[in-house]
């Protein structure tokens, strides 16, 4: 990947992540994270993956809300990025956070057993 590819990248995630601040209500929709974008090589197009942290509820409404806002989310790109060609945004919901604190709670329970199970093991 050449460095202007990868310069643009951060720029919008940086870009996207701020408007999405701006536009998106936390109470609505949970707090949104832009955690990565994909950029198509000639990068007339990106997908935007979003982490949400908050209700099953809210997951639900951010997937939607960022669907049917994202012609005037890109708009507000647009207008911060100054690209010959503003990217065509399409977010997808990111579940790498849910996953990795599934696998959190799971190591810390099995941490919990681990020393009752060592001491019943002593004993006999």
């Amino acid at each position: 990947m050449n460095l202007r590819h990868q310069r643009v990248r951060e720029l919008l995630k940086r870009e996207v992540g701020e408007v999405i601040r701006r536009e998106i209500p936390i109470h609505q929709a949970g707090l949104l994270t832009v955690n990565q974008v994909g950029l198509a090589s000639d990068l007339r197009s990106a997908t935007i993956f979003v982490g949400v942290i908050g209700t099953p509820e809210q997951r639900k409404t951010a997937a939607s809300l960022l669907n049917k806002e994202s012609k005037r989310l890109q708009a507000l790109v647009g207008r911060a990025v100054v690209l010959k060609y503003t990217p065509h945004l399409r977010f997808v919901i990111d579940h790498s956070i849910e996953r990795g604190n599934r696998v959190l709670e799971i190591l810390d329970q099995l941490q919990k057993k681990s020393p009752a199970d060592e001491g019943s093991s002593e004993n006999h």
